[in-house]
């Protein structure tokens, strides 16, 4: 393997290695382990994993050294770190009887969600072999997503999972443990159908905002500000927040363009 072709690998293990160091941990873990710690970890990992999945394709295509075999090595870690990760927290945060029903709807809830993570990559690698070459079709690829980008999926559900660990949920929300089991488990199931489905989620690298250079700069700065403090002080909301809303604001835009074409 040619020397500039190695660090976009680099970077992609190193998102690996997060997603198997959060595996192994867990079952490394006391019986009186801390919940909340545990799942604050994971999710800091997992954003520090998303990071590394976003850079290692941009540094390939910035240094042209895309091959296939780092496309593959991208997929694969992608799930096991996005599509195994959050099944795995799932079962252990809820650490049911086994043999029970409620387990048995986890499993497979968790399950679900895992397999559906692994065709959405197979589709997304699919469809970039069937397009390729087509200057076109790649930039329109490139615009939205169909389906739920696997990252996204997986920092949803870790949010979820954080955010009903929390003391936030303790004090706003009265949900009893099977409440809480059954709720997360059903996120989980939704996550994986908004994977596979045709829904178009759009790339955050399109965005574009129509301002002029000092708004978007004062604007920017507002936002950093309350975004940071929300982070250092409130992070198990702002993380459910922002990782729901991109899902939220994703299906409304799907809708509205949906119902314009019906009025055209």
């Amino acid at each position: 393997m040619k020397q500039a072709n190695l660090f976009p690998n680099i970077v992609t293990a190193f998102g690996l290695s997060c997603g198997l160091y959060i595996i192994f941990k867990i079952n490394l873990l006391a019986p009186e382990f801390s919940l909340f710690d545990v799942l604050f970890g994971a999710a800091l990992l997992l954003l520090v994993a998303a990071l590394a999945d976003v850079l290692d394709g941009a540094i390939a295509r910035a240094i042209h050294a895309e091959t296939e075999f780092g496309t593959m090595f991208d997929s694969l870690a992608d799930a096991i770190t996005f599509g195994v990760v959050p099944s795995v927290l799932l079962l252990k945060s809820l650490s049911l009887e086994q043999r029970s029903f409620l387990a048995f709807f986890a499993v497979s809830g968790a399950m679900l969600y895992s397999i559906c993570g692994v065709l959405r990559l197979v589709r997304f690698n699919v469809k970039g072999h069937e397009i390729k070459g087509d200057i076109e079709a790649e930039i329109l690829c490139k615009k939205s997503f169909t389906g739920l980008p696997i990252p996204a999926a997986a920092l949803s559900a870790v949010s979820a999972n954080l955010f009903f660990a929390s003391s936030y949920a303790k004090e706003w929300l009265f949900l009893s443990f099977t409440a809480r089991a059954v709720f997360l488990t059903a996120i989980m199931i939704v996550l994986g159908y908004l994977m596979i489905s045709r829904l178009q989620f759009p790339s955050l690298k399109t965005l574009h905002m129509r301002a002029t250079s000092f708004y978007i700069i004062f604007l920017t700065g507002i936002f950093a500000i309350f975004l940071l403090y929300g982070i250092l002080h409130h992070f198990p909301v702002v993380f459910v927040l922002l990782s729901w809303g991109y899902i939220f604001f994703s299906l409304l835009f799907f809708l509205i363009k949906k119902i314009r074409k019906k009025i055209e």
